[in-house]
């Protein structure tokens, strides 16, 4: 009987069979790169918001501390936005006609709120509580990073489940103390240790566990 396909055929079936197999691991990688990519996590994506704030002028400038504007963080499960009052403090006596602030004027004068737009989004079946984290000696800048440098404020972290896991694994490598929780320009290197070992002294000090269940975050 006549050979119906040529001999080099089993040679072009082998390499089919290779390149299809390597082409699926190769689309699977670039989609686990995607998923973490600044483009799907929207890490480092600045978002414009009614009112032009900086918070490096404020923040880092004027040395105002993080609770002045978010007063329920330590508290609360969520950290408020403040109120169009906490601004109106300062600026009913400074940059009072200033065209920028005019959103902010006309909010404290109707009682109607500024339509900030929401900067981490957390997805929707997972739970943050920002007093247990703070309670617990972790910093802000651990999370948004030095938002004292930021003129727009952007998410730091890619808010994935392995990020946030990364802290629970190993809470030494990011806790620090109660009192530096809001220092952004905190390092263990100021207390003359390195983070390793006064991560360690403050895990057993404020009683840190490693929590991984899934119950933990999902409820």
């Amino acid at each position: 009987m006549a050979q119906i396909f040529p001999r080099y055929a089993n040679t072009l079936f082998r390499v089919a069979i290779v390149g299809a197999i390597l082409g699926a691991a190769g689309i699977g990688y670039a989609a686990m790169i995607l998923v973490r990519s600044p483009y799907f996590t929207r890490a480092e994506d600045a978002v414009t918001q009614p009112v032009q704030f900086s918070h490096s002028h404020h923040a880092n400038g004027l040395g105002i501390d993080c609770r002045y504007c978010h007063s329920s963080v330590e508290d609360a499960a969520h950290s408020n936005i403040p109120s169009t009052k906490t601004c109106m403090n300062c600026h009913s006596q400074m940059w009072v006609g200033a065209k920028m602030l005019d959103p902010v004027r006309e909010s404290f004068k109707t009682g109607e709120s500024i339509s900030w737009k929401k900067l981490h989004r957390l997805a929707d079946f997972a739970y943050f509580d920002h007093s247990i984290h703070v309670t617990k000696g972790f910093g802000c800048a651990s999370c948004h990073g030095r938002v004292d440098h930021m003129q727009a404020v952007y998410q730091k972290g890619t808010l994935l489940m392995e990020w946030c896991l990364d802290c629970h694994r190993y809470p030494e490598k990011y806790i620090r103390p109660r009192d530096q929780v809001f220092n952004m320009a905190f390092k263990a290197e100021d207390l003359g240790k390195t983070q390793e070992q006064l991560g360690r002294e403050l895990v057993e000090k404020y009683g840190v566990r490693s929590l991984k269940e899934c119950s933990t975050c999902h409820r």
